[in-house]
């Protein structure tokens, strides 16, 4: 589902309301074992699914991130969240690699 990697979390699993409640916990657990003020890469390169939940978990692991003083950069972005993140009007607070 979510792995953490050197530099960074790579999500494995589609990012649908189904798993939101996992991911947002895993993805949490993840950012808060990371040392702070570092660099951390989400990569999205393996989700084949996203629904207007993946907005919400993403906008929650960057407060999760900012609370650890951790960069959180987004890599390899479906376009249907982009697509998503647009017509909610948040796309610019998405910070992509």
């Amino acid at each position: 589902m979510i792995a953490g990697t050197d530099g960074g979390l790579r999500v494995s699993a589609p990012m649908v309301i189904a798993n939101a409640r996992q991911l947002l916990d895993a993805g949490r657990n993840c950012l808060r074992a990371r040392n702070s003020a570092t660099l951390t890469v989400l990569d999205l390169a393996e989700v084949s699914e996203v629904d207007s939940s993946a907005v919400g978990l993403i906008l929650a692991w960057l407060r999760t991130a900012s609370e650890r003083r951790l960069e959180l950069r987004i890599a390899n972005p479906p376009a249907s969240l982009l697509s998503l993140a647009s017509l909610y009007g948040v796309a610019e607070l998405l910070p992509l690699a």
